[in-house]
């Protein structure tokens, strides 16, 4: 049978969730039948043409209004939580949103969303926490069909996240390796987890924990199960991917296809940019010995945090197997400071200096690139090729001195000119800090990643003030 426009509205009307698509004004062009049943619409007449701030859907729809900017700059959101007024009753939904392309330009913007009020409350209500593992699925696995004849499942799975508990997922580690099965063994690391926790409340943390474990569960169904190791931490044990390459296709995936991490959740009317870190390695190729083994997967995380976050690292024995986790695990801002101090000594003026420390960062914080802004507002590289014109506008971020960012959202909404600058050079996060003096200003160093949405680290802030005091002084010199 083939597909006619017929067929098409007649498969969008019949889907259960509400349905809608918009043009690249975000005007609603059309919805189904179930998204005018939610509203209690007679007729999609009264919304073609408007957007939500004038359908008065939100309490707060400026957070909707950038999911959706951004939705038409070509990126894509999925199971973001938000709230709409319905029939002057608050509900909670969770939508999805992906752009719409004509000729290769984006036209508009498509989105589903589910009502998940009722569940919502119930769970609040009766204290309920998810459930991702049921008995017929765990008794697949030979070590857990023979458990759960002693055990009730209550009892094998974590209360909060309903992934397998610690105790119990680390015995199935040891059971696959008692019977030479081999397997990939994963550490994931949410970024940042105690900053949310302190933002938003500890239940905000634990609807980010829940969340990642429960589309952990999913992604790995049929071939892998989740535990948690404690707090932040979760376990992933991978029976399909072996080879080197199947385990980078399942990262890459698990953080750019399916949208496990890297992206935003939303609670409370806040947005929460959740991420994290994970190493991985595999028996029995990189170890037939338990302790060793998730020793490795502890070396590959440590050395994912060193990195800067946001990242996998796949286990390599040349690269890792003799990093010690104690040395990296240890603060070594003093250090980086010490190098950075001993490498400005050597050379006079501000941009050499900054082409002295350039591959230090870059090896030890996975910088990609520095900038210097000047007074005129000019953008350089460390060798002083002018990369920007005037961007006069990047003291709209400067509240405090210093400005981070782990995407380009904001630089575009405050310092447009900025963005564009970044946007062009594959800019992804940025790091800006004043260079100055007590009241005297020379200009901004900026610290580009182009490679990850980065969360950058309070260590990392304090080396790169400490850098722009050193440049600032050297600054001052050169002007005595």
């Amino acid at each position: 049978m083939k597909m006619n426009e017929s067929l098409f509205d007649n498969i969008i009307d019949t889907a259960q969730d509400c349905i809608f698509w918009k043009d690249k004004d975000r005007r609603f062009v059309g919805v189904n039948q179930a998204f005018l049943d939610f509203y209690g619409f007679e007729s999609a007449d009264v919304l073609i043409g408007k957007n939500d701030e004038e359908m008065g859907w939100h309490s707060d729809p400026e957070p909707f209004k950038q999911d959706e900017l951004r939705v038409l700059d070509g990126e894509s959101t999925y199971k973001v939580l938000g709230k709409c007024e319905v029939k002057g009753e608050e509900r909670d939904i969770i939508a999805s949103k992906r752009p719409i392309y004509r000729g290769g330009e984006v036209v508009g913007l498509v989105g589903s969303f589910i009502d998940v009020t009722d569940v919502i409350r119930r769970e609040n209500e009766s204290g309920a926490r998810q459930t991702m593992y049921t008995i017929e699925k765990l008794r697949k696995y030979p070590y857990f069909d023979k458990l759960l004849d002693e055990v009730c499942l209550d009892e094998v799975l974590d209360h909060l996240t309903g992934i397998i508990s610690r105790g119990y997922i680390f015995d199935y580690v040891k059971s696959l390796i008692s019977l030479r099965t081999p397997f990939t063994f994963c550490i994931v690391d949410l970024d940042n987890f105690k900053d949310i926790n302190d933002t938003y409340g500890h239940h905000a943390g634990d609807v980010v924990l829940m969340d990642v474990a429960r589309e952990l569960a999913i992604y790995t169904d049929g071939y892998g199960l989740v535990g948690r190791f404690g707090g932040d931490e979760l376990l992933v044990v991978n029976l399909r991917d072996i080879e080197f390459g199947d385990k980078v296709v399942f990262f890459k995936k698990m953080y750019e296809g399916k949208k496990i991490l890297r992206k935003t959740l939303r609670y409370d009317g806040h947005n929460l940019f959740v991420t994290g870190t994970s190493g991985c390695a595999t028996y029995p190729d990189d170890s037939q010995d338990y302790d060793e083994l998730f020793s490795f997967i502890d070396k590959t995380l440590y050395q994912g945090k060193n990195r800067g976050r946001n990242c996998y690292t796949v286990y390599v024995e040349s690269e890792h197997k003799h990093l010690d986790v104690k040395d990296m695990a240890r603060s070594a801002v003093y250090t980086s400071m010490y190098a950075i101090s001993q490498k400005c000594e050597k050379v006079e003026g501000a941009l050499n200096q900054l082409n002295s420390v350039l591959p230090f960062l870059s090896g030890k914080m996975q910088i990609s690139d520095l900038f210097y802004v000047d007074e005129n507002n000019i953008m350089r590289t460390p060798k002083g090729i002018q990369v920007s014109k005037d961007i006069d506008d990047i003291e709209n971020l400067m509240e405090d001195g210093m400005y981070t960012a782990n995407s380009l959202d904001d630089t575009k909404n405050r310092s447009p000119h900025l963005y564009e600058t970044l946007k062009i050079h594959g800019i992804i996060a940025v790091m800006i800090v004043r260079v100055g003096l007590a009241d005297t200003q020379f200009g901004y160093l900026i610290c580009a990643d182009m490679h990850n949405h980065r969360l950058w680290q309070d260590d990392e802030r304090g080396i790169i003030y400490y850098l722009s005091k050193i440049l600032a002084t050297s600054l001052i010199q050169g002007k005595e």
